[in-house]
């Protein structure tokens, strides 16, 4: 099956980053779920299948409306308790793995067990070198900068590591696969978690860690087969690989932070051997929380790293204002052959809506220095849980008509 379900060489196409804006009944049918035994997994019912099912399908029609040529399911089946739930794009995965245990240790104050070159240790993400340096602004409930809350509760390795999800991607393949053909897409994507990203949590049981991201990429490959498999692209979600670095007090040298990456990205390799690039995406950013973001490290120090990966495509942050300027990179770097970016041409991080104008004028700058043809237009990060639904489709729309103004431009 092809990659993407429109010609590349014809028009500018365009996606976006993953997680899209749940329906008012999703989430409340979310939220009044119960919990299994072991006090974090959620249950499924098929009142709620049904449910989700449908929302899918609904959001798939919406995004042939405003636009979007490489659609995805949204992260629906990755549950979202409130309008503010910022966790569902990782958290969702300890549902679906056997070996891990709620501890009582949380996701903001547990201490991590990294240790790389140059003694590089990850520190809780209270204690992130931007959240130090902006602490007032945290503080106060007025900044509009909090975090907001997860639906479930993070566990605790104490265990083996063991997929268990298989009813459950099977079913957000199903979902996606239906409402595809409803609106007539050939394919699209869903998201899966990098083996870089699920090892950061606690861990009571490995001895080493690349013990335990190796672990987390057997665990996970069986995900990214299954979304394979069934004719689709699966994007690998490692914000990780840039934001580790705001988390590592003091800051590291720039030499140790990407030896201290390189194992993430040889275990996402390591997850992904012998499966098709043209099935595979990766996305990279800088942590999509509304904050400063004064210490990230820049794009020029870890593109390369980025370009390590075996996938055909790489979506990564370039609109919000810490980021839009390192289109510059691209003058430098040379995209590998057969290999097409994904940069945000729409921002999670502001309600402003950016105008048709603008989106070709980004699209252009990253389509004159790697080739129009290796341009897939997207958005910085995904729109579900930072922005109001309302601006978040008006962003999609303003997205699909810059693509065509460009299109236009380009060809």
């Amino acid at each position: 099956m092809p990659a993407v379900s429109q010609d590349p060489n014809q028009q500018i196409l365009t996606s976006h980053a993953g997680s899209l804006p749940r329906t008012p009944e999703l989430i409340e049918a979310n939220a009044a779920r119960e919990f299994e035994e072991d006090g974090f997994t959620l249950k499924r019912t098929p009142e709620f299948e049904r449910l989700l099912a449908e929302a899918v399908k609904g959001l798939v029609a919406r995004q042939k409306e405003q636009g979007i040529t490489v659609p995805g399911d949204g992260e629906f089946g990755k549950a979202m308790s409130s309008a503010v739930d910022y966790g569902a794009w990782w958290s969702y995965i300890f549902q679906r793995v056997e070996g891990l245990e709620l501890t009582g240790e949380d996701l903001f104050t547990w201490p991590h067990y990294e240790s790389s070159p140059g003694d590089i240790k990850l520190t809780n993400m209270l204690n992130r070198r931007d959240w130090v340096k902006f602490a007032d602004a945290y503080a106060d409930p007025a900044s509009g900068i909090a975090t907001g809350k997860t639906a479930t509760d993070f566990p605790a390795i104490t265990g083996p590591l063991k997929y268990k999800g298989q009813e459950q991607i099977q079913q957000d393949v199903q979902n996606f696969r239906a409402a595809l053909d409803a609106a007539g897409y050939e394919t699209g994507f869903i998201t899966s978690l990098a083996p870089g990203c699920a090892g950061r949590i606690a861990d009571d049981y490995y001895s080493s860690e690349e013990e335990r991201i190796y672990a987390w990429a057997d665990v996970l490959r069986e995900e990214y087969k299954a979304i394979i498999d069934a004719g689709l692209i699966v994007q690998l979600d490692d914000p990780s690989i840039a934001e580790n670095w705001d988390q590592i007090s003091p800051e590291p040298s720039v030499a140790d932070y990407r030896k201290f990456t390189q194992l993430r990205i040889e275990a996402a390799n390591y997850a992904l051997r012998d499966l098709p690039e043209e099935q595979i995406r990766f996305h990279l950013c800088w942590g999509s929380w509304h904050g400063p973001h004064t210490t990230d490290i820049e794009f020029k120090h870890i593109v390369d790293l980025m370009l390590q990966v075996n996938a055909k495509y790489y979506s990564f942050e370039a609109a919000n204002v810490r980021h839009e300027h390192e289109y510059t990179v691209w003058e430098d770097v040379k995209l590998p052959e057969g290999k097409v970016i994904v940069p945000g041409i729409v921002s999670h991080a502001t309600n402003v809506v950016e105008h048709p104008e603008l989106v070709a004028q980004r699209i252009t700058r990253f389509a004159e220095r790697v080739g129009r043809e290796n341009v897939i237009a997207a958005t910085d990060c995904g729109l579900g849980g930072r922005i109001h639904p309302q601006i978040a489709n008006a962003k999609l729309e303003a997205l699909g008509e810059g693509a065509k103004l460009a299109t236009e431009q380009l060809w």
